[in-house]
């Protein structure tokens, strides 16, 4: 099977009547199992604690989505001895019969892909179009790292042999146990595509979801295993990150970690990972992605129209819980306030309110943490520019913050600064194309951006100066695809991981070069 031949799950057309009978019927299905208790899973056991959390429904925070037992450190040190023991025969598996495994999993999401957006429009408060995308971007992952695999495995045509001298092989061998720590937003798409690069790879990990949407985590692991993925493989290991998070990071038997969330915590992990501890014969490698302070460049040429839906669409698509979300518009002086009237009449016409509501284009944000640290910008917000939309919330049933721009901002304000990760737009008005260059790189961030703009002229200075590592050009700056838009960012929003690029797997493996004398 060739890379060549991958193709982009299509996504849900909800203009359909028979898409939004299924979904419904999706949201029965999960109905139909919440409040059920989930274990962790050992080397394909279930194994349960007294110590457990419980996953509430932001949309609506009574409703309970399941229970979920969570490991110490007793568990944690059986899950990292059972992926060890699997490594030894799970490394010698041949890449394609790994790569089988991701495509059946994939075949089974496509069965399954109006539970799967179900249960995160229940646990993640994802809409119907944010949630179905996610599934979509999962089943993407599989396929085409899946691929990415057998490609790689057909290397040993890129060594050459020197004739009468010497026979030469080069091959990618697998690292061995890693951590995959995966983030909610993302809860689904993410967490498999991190998973299953890790043991495609020819590596065992322990995989620890983010605490809010470890159902959706334990549904994956049994797509799974349904699809013959052996027992230590992938260990189940959801756990509070004070508790068992420093362990497994600092743990010398951990190869190295693969992780997507905050700034903060991949910094620590890059800290820990970096110190050798005893009885660790290796350096620790660390796959990280931690965000961004993501703009969207308008210039005075631009399709007004066109740049006021790209910033809405972008800040604003799942309440702006996204790294790549659209929290900067930059936008020309010329143009400035055209465009800040655009892009409030559209925002003043979302609907809010909860997910299960096809009608609604956003839903809430994550948990009440998520509330408290978004709404307590709105007072920064007040001080340091003016709101033209939004600024009010609601958490008396769910976690709903109204979508909200802030204007007239200063380039270095802590709204044009400080990554937020909700639905807080801050605007900036700059005189000319250079300065608005300037301004989208004055963050520590480096992740997504997009420029407005038909000026072809200031598209390839873009092309050279914005320093991102996704960089849209007349649309809006969220949305990465597989296989044809890799993604990860610089400085502060990663370690340069693409992922969903040519290049992905090769951060979980290691190079061998073998010569033979003939």
């Amino acid at each position: 099977m060739s890379i060549y031949n991958y193709q982009t799950e299509p996504l849900t057309d909800f203009t359909n009547k028979e898409n939004i009978k299924k979904y419904e019927e999706g949201l029965a299905t999960v109905n139909s199992y919440l409040g059920k208790h989930y274990d962790l899973i050992i080397n394909g056991k279930r194994v349960f604690t007294e110590k457990s959390v419980t996953s509430l429904n932001p949309s609506n925070f009574k409703e309970v989505i399941g229970t979920i037992s969570q490991a110490s450190r007793i568990e944690t040190d059986l899950a990292i001895q059972s992926a060890l023991d699997a490594f030894e025969t799970w490394k010698y598996v041949k890449p394609e019969v790994r790569s089988d495994v991701l495509f059946k999993a994939a075949a089974i999401l496509r069965r399954r892909k109006f539970e799967f957006s179900a249960l995160m429009t229940k646990e993640a408060g994802k809409p119907w179009p944010e949630a179905d995308a996610d599934v979509a971007e999962a089943i993407d992952f599989l396929e085409y790292y899946g691929r990415q695999m057998l490609s790689l495995s057909r290397i040993d045509d890129v060594v050459l042999s020197r004739r009468n001298l010497e026979r030469n092989e080069y091959t990618y061998i697998p690292l061995g146990v890693g951590a995959i720590i995966s983030p909610w937003n993302f809860p689904l798409a993410i967490l498999s595509g991190m998973t299953t690069a890790a043991i495609v790879a020819g590596n065992t990990v322990l995989l620890k979801p983010a605490s809010t949407t470890q159902v959706i985590a334990y549904k994956f692991i049994e797509v799974l295993e349904e699809a013959g993925l052996p027992s230590g493989v992938v260990n189940f290991l959801p756990g509070s990150g004070a508790v068992i998070g420093d362990y497994i990071v600092e743990h010398p038997k951990i190869r190295f970690i693969s992780f997507t969330g905050s700034k903060q915590v991949g910094m620590g992990i890059y800290e820990k990972a970096a110190k050798v501890q005893p009885g660790q014969i290796w350096l620790k490698r660390v796959i990280a992605e931690m965000g961004g302070k993501d703009a969207i460049v308008v210039d005075d040429d631009a399709d007004l129209d066109l740049a006021a839906e790209s910033i809405v669409k972008s800040a604003f698509g799942f309440s702006g819980q996204k790294c790549s979300a659209c929290s900067r518009a930059i936008i020309h002086e010329n143009v400035y306030d055209q465009v800040i009237e655009k892009m409030v009449k559209l925002t003043k016409e979302l609907k809010i309110g909860n997910a299960e509501d096809n009608n609604n284009f956003m839903g809430p944000v994550n948990d009440k943490n998520a509330f408290k640290k978004i709404t307590s910008y709105f007072d920064i917000g007040h001080q340091e520019g003016r709101c033209v939309a939004g600024g009010e919330a609601d958490d008396s049933k769910g976690y709903f913050i109204e979508p909200t721009i802030f204007v007239d901002l200063d380039h270095h304000s802590v709204l044009m600064q400080e990554e937020i990760f909700g639905p807080i737009l801050a605007v900036s008005k700059v005189k000319s194309f250079d300065e608005a260059i300037k301004v989208a790189n004055n963050t520590e961030y480096g992740l997504t951006g997009a420029v407005i703009s038909n000026n072809r002229m200031h598209l390839e200075q873009a092309r050279r100066e914005f320093h991102v590592g996704n960089l849209y050009f007349n649309r809006k700056c969220t949305g990465a695809i597989v296989g044809y838009q890799p993604f990860g960012g610089f400085n502060m929003s990663g370690t340069d991981s693409k992922a969903g690029g040519p290049d992905y797997l090769t951060l979980h493996m290691q190079g061998k070069t073998i010569s033979e004398a003939l």
